[in-house]
C-alpha cells in the first residue's frame, strides 16, 4: 500500500531564521551558533506516495537550497527532476518566488486557486516558466496528484498577499487568496495550513480526521512584533493567529488527536529556542516545532 510521506523543506516564516538583517534576541542566538536553535529556511513541504514523484506545496525563495539539501528531490537522469507538480496555498512572495528556480526546461504542473494564478500571471518574470502547465483549482474541489494522492484546497481565514493589500485590508475573511490543503493517500491524511488568522469549525473537523497537521506557528503572542520593536502590526493584522492566549492556536486545537506541528515560524518567535518556557509550553500541549529536513511518514 502507498504511504504518504512529507518532507519539511523549510520551516521558517518569510525572511527565514535567522533573518538576514536581524539581530533580535532570538536571531542573535543563531548568529552566535547557540546549539539551542536551528537555522531554518522559508516554509514549504514536499509530498510523495512512494512512486518517486514529488509535489511541492509552496515554493519559497530558498527552494534551490532546499532541493540541494533533500536527496529525494535530486535529478536522477541527464535532464529531469522527480518534482512533478507544485501546489500553492497563496501568492505571498515566500510562497511563489521559488517558481523561478524551476525555469530550466523541465515540465511540471502548477495547481492553485484562480486568485493565486492571477497574482503569478501579473508578474512578467514568471513568463520565463515556459514548461509550466497551469491548473486552476476551486476550494472544496478534489484533484489528484502523482502517486494517487487526493488533494483538496479549503479556504482559511486570512488576507491577500502583502503586496496586494489596499489601505484597509480584510485580515480574517475567507477567500481563495488564502487556503490550506488536505492530502489523503492509503487511508492517511495530512493537513497543511501555513497561514491562518483563526480556526473555524470546518477547519477543526478537517484537523480531527487528520493523522498529522502542519499549522501556522508564526508568532507566539499577538503583540510579539510590537513588543520586540521590529514591527508595527499585530500577528492578526498580518493574517496570523498567535500560538498563545485565549484565542490562540493552542486553545483552538484542544481535543484534536492528530500529530500537531508548528511551521512558518517567525524569527522573533521564542519556540525556536529548545528548552525555552515557550517551547516547553507547546511541547506540554502535545505540539512539535517543524525543522528543515523533518520527515513525516503516515
Amino acid at each position: 500500500m502507498a504511504r504518504l510521506t512529507a518532507i519539511v523543506l523549510g520551516s521558517a516564516a518569510g525572511g527565514a531564521f535567522p533573518q538576514w538583517n536581524c539581530r533580535c534576541p532570538v536571531c542573535d542566538l543563531a548568529w552566535n551558533g547557540d546549539p539551542r536553535v536551528r537555522m531554518r529556511t522559508q516554509a514549504g513541504i514536499a509530498v510523495s506516495a512512494g512512486d518517486g514523484r514529488w509535489t511541492l506545496i509552496n515554493v519559497s525563495p530558498d527552494l534551490g537550497q532546499q532541493i540541494r539539501a533533500t536527496r529525494a528531490l535530486h535529478p536522477r537522469e541527464w535532464r529531469g527532476s522527480p518534482i512533478d507538480a507544485v501546489v500553492l496555498t497563496g501568492a505571498e512572495i515566500d510562497q511563489i518566488a521559488g517558481l523561478l528556480s524551476l525555469r530550466e526546461s523541465t515540465p511540471f504542473t502548477l495547481y492553485a486557486t484562480a486568485a493565486s494564478h492571477a497574482a503569478v500571471a501579473d508578474n512578467a518574470m514568471f513568463d520565463a516558466l515556459t514548461m509550466m502547465k497551469k491548473c486552476a483549482v476551486d476550494p472544496g474541489g478534489c484533484f489528484m496528484l502523482s502517486g494517487g494522492i487526493e488533494a483538496t484546497l479549503f479556504t482559511v481565514p486570512g488576507k491577500v498577499p502583502l503586496y496586494l493589500e489596499g489601505e484597509n485590508p480584510e485580515t480574517d475573511g475567507e477567500s481563495a487568496a488564502n487556503v490550506g490543503i488536505e492530502l489523503a493517500c492509503g487511508g492517511a491524511r495530512l493537513v497543511f495550513v501555513p497561514g491562518a488568522a483563526a480556526v473555524t469549525g470546518a477547519m477543526r473537523e478537517r484537523f480531527a480526521r487528520a493523522d498529522a497537521v502542519l499549522f501556522d506557528g508564526t508568532l507566539f503572542t499577538d503583540d510579539e512584533m510590537l513588543r520586540s520593536g521590529l514591527g508595527k502590526k499585530t500577528g492578526r493584522r498580518m493574517g496570523h493567529m498567535p500560538i498563545d492566549g485565549e484565542d490562540g492556536s493552542l486553545r483552538a486545537f484542544e481535543g484534536i488527536a492528530a500529530r500537531r506541528i508548528f511551521i512558518h515560524i517567525n524569527n522573533t518567535n521564542p519556540i525556536h529556542i529548545a528548552g525555552s518556557p515557550e517551547h516547553r509550553k507547546i511541547e506540554a500541549a502535545g505540539w512539535q516545532v517543524a525543522e528543515d529536513g523533518m520527515e513525516i511518514v503516515l
